[in-house]
């Protein structure tokens, strides 16, 4: 839900509310990103290394692999709006599945048209880590509503749109 500032204007993805509980609390926050993960991308490992989710009437999806290793995959989630020229990646998340602990965490985010950037989270910054990844957790549960899913036979993405949006 989108808040209100001073001025009446709508706000934020609904995360500025949030009082990080501690490190428990985040880790189930993570636990329940790669539950709702696993149910977007349930073939993680056959999926091409740049997919798209299409829905009719909807957005397309965005998944783009960085990195695979035994124990985790690395990927950029987002969707791409056109102006004019220009390709822009809204929200941008790069998250990371730890395969072996059953949890998902966001390692990066732009949120707000690139306004807000959070391209190097340190460790202690509990509250940054917490609103990504809430935001992660509601954005998700959006996206499994309206149908979207990656499937081995998900469409490629095509070569035009580079999604190494985060670097």
């Amino acid at each position: 839900m989108l808040g209100m500032n001073k001025t009446g204007a709508r706000e934020g993805y609904g995360c500025e509310d949030v009082d990080p509980q501690g490190f428990v609390s985040l880790m189930d926050l993570y636990e329940n990103n790669y539950l709702r993960l696993r149910k977007l991308i349930p073939n993680l490992s056959e999926l091409p290394a740049e997919s798209i989710s299409e829905l009719p009437g909807c957005l397309s999806l965005h998944l783009s692999i960085v990195e695979r290793t035994k124990f985790t995959t690395t990927f950029n989630l987002t969707y791409l709006f056109r102006e004019g020229e220009q390709v822009l990646a809204e929200p941008a998340l790069t998250i990371r599945i730890y395969h072996d602990a059953n949890i998902a965490e966001v390692l990066t985010g732009h949120l707000h048209h690139g306004r807000l950037r959070y391209d190097r989270i340190p460790q202690d910054a509990i509250k940054v880590k917490w609103k990504l990844n809430r935001f992660l957790y509601k954005w998700l549960g959006y996206c499994l509503y309206l149908g979207h899913a990656f499937k081995s036979d998900t469409k490629r993405a095509g070569q035009e749109v580079s999604l190494k949006f985060l670097k």
